[in-house]
């Protein structure tokens, strides 16, 4: 499992009035559960310059929830880069739906669908014939994080059972390297960053250790790799 591009890709992506408000009638009472609204922006460092930017919003949508985010990358060598990817998720954070897009010299994107815990991935690549892939996991409630996408991140803080704490397994895929794998999740207590206070969660791969930096209603604020040297803040 290459794990170790989560997070470092950076070094090489109605009609009717009646209509219209009986849909956002029906979105404010959607998806009791795990996930709440939430929605800005994030400055992505690496080394401590700033390459990037994403702009994410999580909201109830079609008696679900849709997270949803488009990240700029512009490294100080190689390509720039835009990545947009769209998760449509069940209350408990299950996954429905993927769709990415990346741009840089060439465009490429995947539609995947999830049913009992299989992924079906249908995957478009500039030039070429597009390729159909399932990945099989032991578990519906599969951890979506692409590469460059952070807000996905902010989702699974969401995921994790905080009444229960201790380490917790998810399984994951990282849908641009059609990657699957697990990660381990622990919540760390209180931890510190520029003189302010925050609840820590680390994320752990085998290959690569992530700490998740959450207020007191865990919204991401803070993400730090150190040993990709990269910083994700929100603003």
């Amino acid at each position: 499992m290459n794990f170790r591009t989560v997070g470092i890709g950076l070094t090489v992506g109605m009609v009717a009035c009646t209509a219209l408000c009986l849909a956002s009638q029906k979105k404010e009472k959607a998806a009791p559960g795990l996930l709440v609204p939430d929605k800005g922006r994030f400055t992505i460092k690496l080394a401590g310059q700033t390459v990037g930017h994403e702009e994410f919003d999580i909201a109830p949508a079609e008696g679900g929830w849709l997270a949803k985010g488009t990240s700029d990358i512009k490294p100080p060598q190689g390509t720039p880069s835009k990545v947009t990817g769209s998760l449509t998720l069940q209350a408990d954070g299950s996954p429905i739906s993927y769709e990415w897009t990346a741009q840089a010299d060439k465009t490429n994107g995947a539609h995947i669908l999830f049913a009992n815990g299989v992924a079906r991935i249908t995957l478009e690549m500039q030039g070429a014939r597009p390729f159909q892939q399932d990945l099989s996991f032991n578990n519906p409630l599969i951890v979506v994080l692409d590469n460059n996408l952070y807000y996905q991140y902010a989702v699974l803080a969401r995921i994790y059972d905080w009444s229960k704490g201790g380490e917790q397994t998810f399984p994951v895929l990282i849908p641009q390297d059609l990657t699957p794998g697990t990660v381990r999740v622990v919540s760390t207590g209180s931890a510190s960053a520029d003189g302010k206070t925050y609840e820590g969660l680390k994320v752990n791969s085998p290959d690569l250790e992530i700490q998740l930096l959450l207020d007191n209603n865990h919204r991401l604020i803070r993400m730090e790799v150190p040993e990709a040297r990269v910083s994700v803040i929100r603003e």
